[in-house]
């Protein structure tokens, strides 16, 4: 790193200046800074089992806390990918424990649009579209969060990004759902959620 970047470490323990915040999945298919292709210090991270933003879960409120208190991150991506074994496992049927637990919004967010995975033609198309909208919904809870509504209300420029990833190419899309401001969050959603169903 020192040899193609000379005095990246320096640099990288002088400060710590990311102007994104990356909340995705824990699997280890699925590393942030390779995927948008930036050095360590450029992406905030934080991650889980499917990405899921419970705001009961003060590790991922702090994490949002910090990065937008302290290190005044531009943007936050929600970023799932398909081929999920969390949003798989939210498909099947529950069988207990703490990871069940933790997956319980996404197998009700599965239950909420029953009707139009009864109509998907098969396994995999369930599987991919409920990647999709677990992102829709988890961005739809970031822009919820207190500490976003708190940095829009003092005027910051603050916008929620919802993307997703494919493992099988390697590409990284954009689901279309930005919203940086209060009063565009609903319509945003709602909207392209109406899109994708």
């Amino acid at each position: 790193m020192e040899h193609d970047h000379p005095g990246f470490f320096g640099r990288l323990a002088a400060q710590q200046a990311p102007e994104l915040l990356w909340i995705g999945c824990s699997d280890s298919r699925v590393p942030a800074n390779q995927i948008v292709d930036l050095l360590p210090g450029e992406v905030f991270v934080h991650r889980n089992i499917a990405n899921v933003v419970d705001h009961a879960d003060r590790n991922c409120l702090a994490v949002m806390q910090y990065a937008v208190g302290e290190l005044r991150v531009k943007h936050i991506m929600v970023v799932g990918h398909y081929r999920c074994g969390g949003v798989r496992a939210a498909l099947e049927p529950y069988r207990g424990g703490l990871v069940d637990d933790w997956l319980a919004p996404i197998r009700a967010l599965h239950q909420r649009h029953r009707a139009f995975f009864d109509t998907c033609p098969g396994g995999s198309a369930r599987w991919d579209k409920l990647c999709e909208l677990n992102v829709l919904e988890q961005a739809r809870s970031v822009s919820q969060a207190t500490v976003v509504r708190e940095a829009w209300a003092r005027g910051e420029n603050l916008a929620v990004h919802g993307w997703i990833y494919s493992v099988a190419d390697g590409l990284l899309r954009d689901l279309e759902v930005t919203v940086a401001k209060p009063e565009e969050a609903n319509t945003v959603f709602e909207g392209r959620l109406a899109q994708l169903l």
